[in-house]
């Protein structure tokens, strides 16, 4: 289908249950009564005195790290493909240099693995070169022409300002010397830290084994311990459509800005298209959607998308077509324009042709995964993107985990976004050096930057009340508006709103969307707090200075209505639950150090209130005392 919503988060990591921190009982310690636990694991910031085994963060074994192997001698050659030598040239090697190999490269350096990185093209792979660095370039140079272009809103602040222009050439330098600059600071970063830089297109050869070098003679071959996959994605361009980087082009091409054509079509109404709509509405083009759905803008929550739509779209130069396919496009020739052949997206009848100056497919990205020698490992690539695990550890075609073998960014397909890859990065390496550890996608935030911008973390509503129904929760929504804050209202930019949704049993933040000023940097308190589990009731009592815009989050966790005393929450319940879990356990695991972590998980989960939680604490405490001086 031909919708551009470039994020994609798997339906594994929206069902599972993601966990909140890292923390692991450690059995080497012995029982003590009156020695006080740290009970941050399930995300209190307090100590009880209760008579469990001690819970301490898990640390890296220090004799792990791979300090012997990193000098000893190299044992790699063709003959012994299949079997993983006895030392390695490195502890780790990331394929693919772009913003989440970048990531893992210097997250590895600062555990004292000696890292590789192999990149074929430039450093910092699409988003630096092709994709969000230059975008925001060109957005930037379309906010400001927005505001001179917008006389009311000059006039609403006392400025008189002559007729605005723009030198194209100009507009295109700036966001290519953005471009550079981020690409050397990414080069200079990972030099300065010790990286190695290896330069070609890089596969996997079998376990431990990576060849790399031009496609023609790749024959250079260095063993590692462990290996990213990080080799991220292409425009994906439909069939029937013919691109000639001119008049047909992708977001690759548009980034040049080698032209600003009268009219122009973009195919997908997602971030890529709303974002080079609002490009080219600014510097004068005029725009038509091409939108395979029924609604435009299918990514967002549907509130927010009317919301936008009615600020983005509908005062600007830009129709639209949806419910349609596009499935032939023909670049301009001979004089003769873009033509642009439609078909009704249910039916497959004919429905339109379009004669345009200039057609942008922005029908989201394919992983970029070929060439990279996965059949040695037996492993199956599902459309393109490599199969892993809440681990990113790559799957075999039998499910099973491939040794030492991994796989972040867009390459695996669970979130496609640039900082989702850098933070699976720093995931594996966690992993790598004795932390266990599994990243919660529901956490990640996403944003769109068009003029005002657009910015979401967690589900949308629908999402919310399609897992309330199947997990028996109701959801409740709270809202705030942009038009009563302060900061919004002195910069004139008032049009906005921000959107929470959460159980209101428990104060658990569901998803938070917002549209409005700076809405890009606004997500990331919510996103921390889904991150961190905090519940409403606790972020409600945050203090935010004023007048900001942050204080818009502030009102609207404050607006949200959380039930005082939940179900199984009063002393009575909790108090029959906890004795209940007693009886109930068998004696052999009465006192373990298991089975009380996982009692105490359960009562986190019942239970979020910190005085009622040590309560029941206390008293199982005291019950095992009692059974023990028995």
């Amino acid at each position: 289908m031909q919708s551009s919503a470039t994020l994609s988060l798997s339906q594994s990591a929206a069902a599972s249950t993601i966990p909140k921190s890292n923390y692991t009982v450690n059995h080497s310690l012995p029982f003590s009564p009156s020695k006080p636990i740290n009970l941050r694991f399930c995300g209190l910031r307090r100590e009880a005195f209760l008579g469990f085994s001690s819970l301490s963060r898990s640390q890296p074994p220090q004799s792990k790290i791979r300090s012997d192997k990193i000098n000893s001698p190299i044992s790699a050659s063709l003959s012994d493909n299949g079997s993983a030598p006895k030392s390695f040239d490195y502890d780790l090697v990331i394929i693919g240099a772009g913003v989440g190999g970048h990531g893992a490269a210097l997250h590895a350096v600062e555990k004292g693995l000696k890292t590789a990185i192999i990149e074929g093209d430039v450093i910092g792979g699409t988003c630096v070169n092709r994709g969000c660095v230059p975008s925001k370039a060109l957005l930037a140079v379309s906010g400001r022409m927005r505001d001179l272009q917008n006389e009311h809103h000059m006039k609403a602040l006392g400025l008189q300002v002559a007729a605005a222009g723009y030198d194209r050439q100009g507009v295109a330098d700036h966001a290519n010397n953005l471009a550079t600059k981020i690409r050397n600071n990414l080069t200079n970063s990972m030099k300065a830290l010790g990286v190695d830089i290896l330069t070609g297109v890089g596969s996997i050869l079998g376990p431990h084994k990576v060849q790399y070098g031009k496609l023609d003679s790749p024959g250079n071959i260095v063993t590692a311990k462990d290996i990213i996959i990080a080799t991220g994605s292409v425009p994906f361009v439909p069939k029937g459509i013919e691109v000639d980087g001119k008049t047909v082009i992708t977001s690759d091409h548009a980034l040049k800005l080698e032209s600003v054509p009268d009219w122009i079509a973009i195919v997908g109404s997602g971030y890529i298209g709303l974002e080079f709509s609002d490009v080219y509405t600014a510097l004068g083009s005029e725009v038509t959607f091409i939108e395979a759905l029924d609604q435009l803008m299918p990514g967002f929550d549907p509130e927010i998308g009317k919301l936008a739509q009615r600020v983005l779209i509908n005062p600007r130069k830009i129709d639209y077509h949806t419910g349609v396919f596009a499935t032939k496009i023909t670049p301009a020739k001979n004089g003769k324009p873009v033509t642009i052949e439609l078909i009704d997206a249910k039916t497959k009848e004919p429905k339109d042709i379009l004669e345009v100056d200039a057609a942008l497919i922005a029908t989201g990205r394919a992983p970029f995964t070929d060439g990279l020698g996965l059949d040695s490992v037996h492993v199956e690539r599902k459309r393109g993107f490599v199969p892993v695990d809440e681990r990113m550890r790559v799957l075999d075609f039998k499910g099973d985990p491939v040794p030492h073998l991994y796989c972040i960014g867009d390459a695996n397909g669970k979130m496609m976004l640039a900082h989702a890859a850098s933070a699976q990065g720093i995931s594996v390496v966690e992993q790598l050096t004795g932390r266990d550890h599994v990243l919660n996608h529901l956490s990640i935030p996403a944003a769109c930057f068009t003029h005002p911008e657009i910015s979401m973390v967690g589900l949308t509503e629908p999402q919310a009340r399609e897992k309330a129904e199947k997990e028996g929760f109701e959801v409740s929504v709270a809202k705030t508006s942009f038009k009563a804050n302060t900061k919004a209202l002195a910069e004139n930019e008032g049009e906005g709103l921000a959107k929470l949704i959460y159980r209101p049993d428990n104060g658990e933040i569901l998803g938070v969307h917002i549209f409005g000023l700076h809405a890009a940097d606004l997500i990331h308190e919510a996103s921390n707090a889904i991150a961190l589990g905090t519940r409403i009731q606790d972020i409600k009592l945050a203090v935010h200075a004023h007048p900001t815009l942050s204080e818009v989050i502030d009102e609207l966790f404050k607006s949200a209505k959380v039930m005082d005393k939940p179900p199984l929450r009063n002393s009575f319940h909790l108090n029959l639950f906890a004795i209940n879990c007693c009886v109930a356990a068998p004696s052999r695991y009465m006192f373990s150090h298991n089975w009380w972590l996982r009692v105490l998980i359960k009562l986190k989960r019942a239970s979020s209130n910190f005085n009622l939680l040590t309560e029941v604490l206390i008293l199982w405490g005291r019950l095992k005392l009692m059974l023990q001086a028995q």
